[in-house]
C-alpha cells in the first residue's frame, strides 16, 4: 500500500503542472480541480487525483445561453446544440413537447400547428415566430431541451380523476365534438366545442321552475326537457359534477337541486338501448368541477372562484392572436362581450363554467394518463 501511495503521488505531481495550472481557452476541456483520496493505511496522508467527474460532466452537459435580447439565438449555441434543439422541436410529439419547461399547454399546440403549416424549423431564430414564444421564453425552452430537469413521477393525472364513469380513452379521443353542460340555481348553460377548439354554440336557458317552492318532479322535468330540445348533436354530453359536501347541511337544498337536474339530464340525453352493447360508449359523462378549477388555477383552498377573467382572456386572444387557445365565431363574441364584466347582471357564471369545462376536457385529456 505504501508503494501504491507513492506511485500515485508521483504521477499526480508530474501531470499537475501541465494539467491543472492553466485554464484552457473557451471551447476546450475545462480546468480540472485537484482532488484527494484518503490513504487507508495512513489517515494523515492524502493522495491527489484529478477531478474526472468534473471533466465528464463538462463534456456531457451544455452551457446554457444567457438571456440577452441583443444576441441572435443561433449565435448563443454551438452547431451541435442547435442540431439537438431543432431535432426535438421538429420531431417531438405533443405529449413529448409538453415535458419541456414552458411548453405545457397552448405553447406546445402552437409549435405543432406552426411546423405543420410552415414546415420544420431551420433556425433557432424562427422559433420566435410561434405565438407565445418570444426571445426570453425561447431561451428557457432551448436550455431545458439541452439540460432536461428530472420531473416528478406524477406528471399526468389519471383520466378517472376528472371523468366519470370510467370509459375507454380511445372513445374520448375519437370524439369530434362535445357539449359541456353546467346547471345553476335557475338556468342551464352549455357550450358546444369541437376537437379543433372552435366554439360552435354557447348559450343558456332560464328554468323558472328550479328551486321554486317544493321540488316538483314534473316541473323540473318540463324545464330540463325544454333545454334538451335546444341542445346540438355531439359525441358526448359532459355534465358538471358539483363538489358540494353532504356534510354541509345549509347547502343541502342546493345539493338536492343539483343532483335532481343532473339525474334528469342523464335520463333524457342517454339513448334508450334495450340491451346495452359492450363496445358502445355512454353518451353522457360527468366531469369533476374541482378538476376544472385546478386546471385553470381557480381554486382557493377547497373553494372555486369565478372564471370570468379567464373567459374574457380567451375571448380577447381569439381576436388578437393568430393561433388562439380557443376560437370563437364573431356572432358569439358580440353576443357575450358584456356578459362577464365586473359587476355585470347578465348572470354569466354558468356560461363561464360551461365553456371552461369544455376547454379543460380536451386539454386534460391530452395531458392525462390512462
Amino acid at each position: 500500500m505504501w508503494v501504491a501511495r507513492r506511485f500515485l503521488t508521483s504521477v499526480a505531481q508530474r501531470v499537475q503542472p501541465g494539467l491543472f495550472r492553466r485554464r484552457p481557452p473557451h471551447g476546450f476541456l475545462p480546468e480540472l480541480e485537484l482532488r484527494y483520496l484518503q490513504c487507508t493505511c495512513c489517515w494523515r496522508s492524502r493522495v491527489p487525483v484529478a477531478g474526472f467527474e468534473t471533466l465528464n460532466a463538462s463534456i456531457v452537459g451544455s452551457v446554457p445561453c444567457k438571456d440577452d435580447d441583443s444576441k441572435p439565438l443561433d449565435a448563443c449555441y454551438s452547431p451541435e446544440q442547435r442540431e439537438v434543439i431543432l431535432k426535438r422541436l421538429n420531431n417531438a410529439s405533443l405529449p413529448e413537447l409538453a415535458t419541456v419547461k414552458l411548453l405545457r399547454g397552448r405553447k406546445s399546440h402552437n409549435i405543432v400547428e406552426y411546423r405543420t403549416k410552415n414546415g420544420p424549423f431551420r433556425t433557432l431564430e424562427s422559433v420566435v415566430n410561434v405565438p407565445l414564444l418570444k426571445h426570453k421564453s425561447a431561451v428557457v425552452v432551448f436550455n431545458s431541451i439541452l439540460n432536461p430537469v428530472k420531473r416528478e413521477r406524477k406528471v399526468k393525472i389519471q383520466l378517472a380523476k376528472f371523468i366519470r364513469p370510467e370509459v375507454e380513452r380511445s372513445w374520448l379521443e375519437e370524439a369530434s365534438s362535445i357539449v359541456s353542460l353546467v346547471c345553476g340555481t335557475n338556468k342551464i348553460a352549455w357550450a358546444h366545442v369541437d376537437r379543433g377548439m372552435a366554439v360552435l354554440d354557447w348559450q343558456q336557458m332560464e328554468c323558472p321552475n328550479f328551486l321554486n317552492g317544493t321540488y316538483m318532479a314534473s316541473s323540473y322535468l318540463t324545464d330540463v326537457c325544454a333545454v334538451v330540445e335546444h341542445l346540438p348533436e355531439a359525441d358526448f354530453y359532459i355534465i358538471e359534477k358539483s363538489s358540494i359536501s353532504v356534510q354541509n347541511t345549509n347547502l343541502f337544498p342546493i345539493m338536492a337541486h343539483m343532483r335532481t337536474v343532473e339525474a334528469m339530464l342523464f335520463a333524457t340525453l342517454e339513448p334508450r338501448i334495450p340491451q346495452p352493447e359492450p363496445n358502445v360508449p355512454p353518451k353522457v359523462l360527468n366531469m369533476i368541477r374541482t378538476a376544472v378549477g385546478r386546471h385553470f388555477g381557480l381554486m382557493v383552498g377547497e373553494s372555486r372562484t369565478s372564471g370570468a377573467q379567464t373567459v374574457r382572456q380567451l375571448m380577447t386572444e381569439s381576436v388578437t392572436q393568430k393561433l388562439p387557445r380557443l376560437k370563437f365565431p364573431t356572432e358569439l363574441l358580440v353576443k357575450h362581450r358584456n356578459s362577464f364584466q365586473m359587476g355585470s347582471r347578465h348572470g354569466g357564471e354558468e356560461l363561464c363554467d360551461a365553456l371552461l369545462q369544455a376547454v379543460a376536457f380536451y386539454e386534460l385529456l391530452s395531458e392525462s394518463s390512462v
